[in-house]
């Protein structure tokens, strides 16, 4: 059977020992997303024996590695892999990749291979790729995104893949106008292409890319330096679906004008950041965009026109609809409830003119929705809250934060009617521990977010930890009356958390690490300026949560070395 990990740092390093698969590979070289819809048998599934094993690996088709020397062992055993992923194993280099295509053990997986994740695996060049691609005929998606080294050599190599479908190069630095053209002319089939950040690129770039791609239905040209020439451009994409331009400093009222006359087929837009667009612009494209489904134009428009909001009328289609940080008034919300019969997420975070009447009558209008962001709409009382509650009981996702007027009844009245709801957002409420009591009715609840709620405690969190069982994130930052207790409540309700912060809550002691340790899928923890933290519990920490990626230990002034050799020994995983 199956040796268990040794998580008691009593016993000293002598004793560790990694959790065996039946075939020998260590668990702690590959893992599974248990949202990956690929993924139809769990760990305790192939773990049970031999058989059970074999029988898993006929049906992966993902996998996901963390150490590079069973790479080769893997994929002889998963011979139905075709998509993998080496995004946290950042030792894969040219010469890796080399050995790996050459050994003999493993010969074939290329052939299988339909996508591979490179994302930051900045050691791989443009020989490593050009070996893989090589190997890889049937390759349909690449992800080398935040890749900083990878250039315009790199984009050659990568266009040799003459099938790519999907690529996403967000934040290759190197890359210029050179290097997309490569990508452009030899892959003709494209249908999928993420940009974002990739500052060199210019309109030449984009020009070309929509000349010789006209298949794209996915474009993403966020926070690149080009002007509405490049939208000229785009606007003759026939098939384009989803335009993503977040943050496109240089763009004006023109370019969605193009949009407006052009791009027939497309669903979703983002204009968000814009700053030179205006309603004017707005107009323009929500006349002729018929068909969006979805639209963000948050974090510029001071203020939207009464056109703007006349012509959502004819976007019947309008599922999810973001205005964060602009000004609306009645007849926003007058036109939206009666008129988007499909509105399922509005976004009116930091918007000027949110009241309880236009939130009352949004939510009567509109049952169905599953998200709503009401982040900073501070004028907002119980009453939106209830009208809320008791109309909208599909909700998943209800962000809340700093609205300072909310008392117990309105979380009373979410526990109560959303029982659906996945995501909660309180930071800066008024929630104290009756109120965690009333919210722990959401019993499907995956993320709450408390952050600076300073009269929650123990006991409040010992409600949420014995009936959000499928809670993974919690924020508690400086909640400053949490407590080793309320630890205690958590590690022994919640197994299932992956991330938690608890930055500022100074009352925590190498006794709360101790219960942590017990939180064996915890991959994101902060605990910044937890002063009564020493190397002892920092150790407990490391020895039981051995999925730890993410750890900030800032100003956790009483840990020294022992606790940092502790890290070093069990935590294997950790990337920053």
């Amino acid at each position: 059977m199956i040796s268990s990990s040794t998580r008691n740092p009593s016993n000293g390093p002598q004793s560790l020992s990694p959790t065996l698969l039946p075939d020998g590979i260590s668990r702690e070289c590959f893992t599974l997303n248990p949202s990956d819809t690929s993924d139809p048998y769990p760990l305790s599934f192939r773990a049970t024996c031999k058989a059970f094993h074999r029988v898993e690996s006929v049906h992966r088709t993902r996998l996901k590695f963390w150490r590079p020397e069973f790479i080769p062992g893997l994929l002889r055993n998963y011979s139905c892999v075709d998509t993998i992923d080496f995004s946290v194993c950042p030792r894969i280099n040219d010469g890796s990749v080399s050995v790996l295509l050459s050994d003999v053990s493993c010969l074939g997986w290329g052939k299988r291979l339909k996508k591979v994740v490179l994302c930051k695996t900045t050691s791989l060049r443009w020989s490593g790729l050009e070996m893989l691609v090589a190997s890889c005929p049937r390759l349909q998606a690449v992800d080398v995104s935040h890749c900083y080294q990878f250039g315009d050599r790199e984009a050659a190599a990568l266009s040799c893949a003459a099938e790519l479908r999907e690529v996403k190069l967000d934040k290759c630095l190197r890359l210029t106008d050179v290097g997309l053209a490569k990508i452009a002319v030899r892959c003709l089939k494209l249908e999928k292409l993420s940009l974002k950040w990739c500052l060199e690129i210019t309109d030449l770039g984009i020009d070309l890319l929509c000349n010789k791609c006209p298949r794209l239905k996915h474009l993403s040209v966020s926070y690149l330096k080009i002007s509405n020439e490049s939208l000229r451009s785009i606007s003759s994409l026939e098939k384009l679906e989803v335009l993503l331009m977040v943050g496109c400093g240089l763009v004006s009222d023109d370019c969605l004008r193009f949009l407006g006359n052009g791009c027939p087929s497309l669903q979703v837009l983002d204009v968000s950041r814009c700053e030179h667009v205006s309603s004017a612009g707005l107009i323009s494209v929500t006349r002729g965009c018929i068909g969006l489904r979805k639209l963000n134009a948050g974090y510029h428009f001071l203020e939207l026109s009464s056109t703007v909001f006349q012509n959502l009328k004819d976007l019947k289609h309008l599922k999810t609809i973001r205005v964060d940080g602009a000004r609306v008034n009645d007849s926003f919300f007058q036109i939206i409830s009666s008129n988007c019969m499909f509105l399922a997420e509005v976004g009116l975070s930091k918007c000027e003119g949110v009241n309880d009447a236009g939130v009352m009558q949004l939510a009567y209008g509109h049952p169905g929705l599953k998200l709503l962001d009401l982040t900073c709409c501070n004028d907002l009382t119980d009453m939106a809250i209830s009208a809320i509650a008791h109309s909208c009981t599909k909700l998943l996702c209800l962000k809340l934060e700093s609205c300072s007027l909310l008392t117990e009844k309105s979380f009373s009245y979410i526990g109560s009617s959303c029982v659906l709801l996945e995501e909660l957002d309180l930071t800066e409420c008024c929630v104290n521990d009756k109120g965690l009591e009333y919210l722990s009715k959401c019993v499907e609840l995956q993320c709450l977010r408390l952050g600076i709620c300073t009269d929650i405690s123990g006991k409040g969190l010992s409600y949420i930890a014995s009936k959000c069982k499928n809670l993974k994130e919690l924020d508690l930052y400086r909640c400053s009356n949490v407590g080793d207790d309320g630890l205690g409540f958590i590690a022994s309700g919640c197994k299932k958390i992956r991330k938690l912060n608890l930055c500022y809550c100074t009352k925590i002691t190498d006794i709360g690490m101790a219960f942590l340790s017990q939180l064996e899928e915890l991959s994101d923890l902060e605990l910044r300026n937890l002063i009564k933290v020493t190397s002892a519990g920092l150790t407990a920490l490391a020895s039981g949560c051995r999925k730890l990626s993410e750890l900030d230990i800032k100003h956790c002034v009483n840990i020294s070395d022992a606790g940092f050799w502790s890290l070093g020994y069990y935590s294997w995983n950790l990337q920053q």
